[in-house]
Parts: C-alpha cells; sequence; structure tokens
C-alpha cells in the first residue's frame, strides 16, 4: 500500500513565512514538518509515498530528494502546471496513477502521534471507499465534521443528537479506495463535499484518535508544535 502527503497549499495564513519556503518544509522540532510523517510512514512499513506539489514545488524535491535517506520511494506529483488550484480531491485525482488500490492519506500540515499501523492492518468493509481519523474538536473547529458510531460508522454531525455518536473533526488522515476518485474528471474540486455524499450513503467508517494533534494552520500554533511533546513514532 501506497501513501500520499499532500503539500501542495498555499499556506495564506502562514504568510510570511510561507513567501519563500512551503509550509510542509517548515521547521518542526529540528526537521520539515513532513519528515515527521515520512518517518512514521516508513515505520509502519510504507515504502512508497507520493507527494502533491504546487507552490514553491521544487523546494520539496530539493529537500526530500528520492527518499533514500529514510529508506523509501518518493514520487512526486506536480500540480504547479495546472490551469487552477486542484483542492484536495482533485489533487488526488490527478495523482492517481502514482497511488495504489487502497492508500493512506495524509494532510502535510498537522502535527501527530496518529499510530498509522491502525489503518493498515484492519481491512475496509467491502461496501466502503474510507476510513478516516478523527480528534476530539480543536478551539478552532469546535463544532466538527462528522459524527462517530460506538460501531465506528460515519454520520452527519446533525444526526448525532440521541443516537449516541459524537461529532469529532477530521484528522487530515484516513485510508481510500482508489475507485471513489476515479470517475472525477480532472480539475479543482474539494474533498469535503464528496466525503459527505459517501457518508450519507452510509460508505465511510472511521476511528477515534485521542492522542497528539494539531493543525499547523498559523504562525500561532506553529510556536505551539515546536512545544509539544510528541513520542517518536
Amino acid at each position: 500500500m501506497r501513501a500520499m502527503i499532500l503539500a501542495a497549499g498555499r499556506g495564506e495564513r502562514m504568510r510570511p513565512l510561507t513567501d519563500h519556503t512551503p509550509k510542509p518544509l517548515l521547521p518542526v522540532q529540528g526537521k520539515p514538518l513532513i519528515v515527521h510523517h515520512i518517518e512514521r510512514l516508513v515505520h509502519c512499513g510504507i515504502q512508497d509515498i507520493v507527494i502533491n506539489l504546487n507552490h514553491l514545488a521544487e523546494q520539496i524535491p530539493a529537500v526530500l530528494g528520492d527518499g533514500e535517506t529514510w529508506g523509501v520511494r518518493l514520487h512526486y506529483s506536480w500540480e504547479n502546471q495546472c490551469p487552477e488550484s486542484l483542492e484536495t480531491a482533485g489533487g488526488i485525482r490527478h495523482a492517481l496513477s502514482l497511488l495504489s488500490e487502497e492508500f493512506l492519506l495524509v494532510n502535510g500540515d498537522v502535527l501527530t502521534d496518529f499510530p498509522f499501523d491502525t489503518l493498515l492492518t484492519t481491512p475496509l468493509p467491502p461496501t466502503d471507499v474510507f476510513r478516516l481519523a478523527l480528534v476530539d474538536n480543536p478551539p478552532h473547529h469546535p463544532r466538527g465534521d462528522f459524527g462517530l458510531s460506538e460501531q465506528g460508522r460515519l454520520t452527519p454531525c446533525a444526526n448525532t443528537a440521541g443516537s449516541g455518536s459524537v461529532c469529532l473533526t477530521y484528522a487530515g488522515i484516513g485510508r481510500y479506495r482508489r475507485n471513489l476518485f476515479a470517475p472525477l474528471p480532472e480539475g479543482r474540486r474539494p474533498l469535503g463535499p464528496l466525503l459527505h455524499d459517501e457518508i450519507a450513503k452510509d460508505r465511510g467508517s472511521g476511528l477515534h484518535h485521542p492522542g497528539v494533534w494539531l493543525d499547523v494552520g498559523t504562525v500561532e500554533r506553529l510556536n505551539e508544535a515546536q512545544a509539544t511533546n510528541l513520542q517518536p513514532g
């Protein structure tokens, strides 16, 4: 199974830091943020990682190379020649030829101790197209994204009242089937509406991660990441 790290974003809220450095290359605890993901993915047995590129695209391969430093093969999906920003689902669709039939997806701008092997060792049910990692709602996103039932089924947050489900925040980490994206036309497409559509059809499962998770989306949270107690993966 391959993994894909999303690294194409502009990082507007991180300016001026991201005017000259892609957000995944910003240093966190002595190494680029994206390297934390690479090391944890390698630790759980991933051998091939796809990274999508757009903003300051050439810098990331210049730093990471082919992945030999970490004993992994890195594959790059170039979006900087596309006529528009592809967003998440569009970026996955653009990289589809590089991905396995099922793959792990990781947002490049989160810091976490999530154990990726929990997604690798449990197969998806035949009718499901993804399993998402969910975390407690952070202060900047108090309403959450999706409901999670006691049976591990994903539901709309609106359906959680009195159901025993709890509304949580998508961690930007999941296991996906390639065929979810294959029918999409090339071009700009966000991931959120696609997830909501499939959850409404009961085609998604989830799990709760109670450990370290931080969306490194602002300068303030980048500073918080520097002081986060993160155990080696």
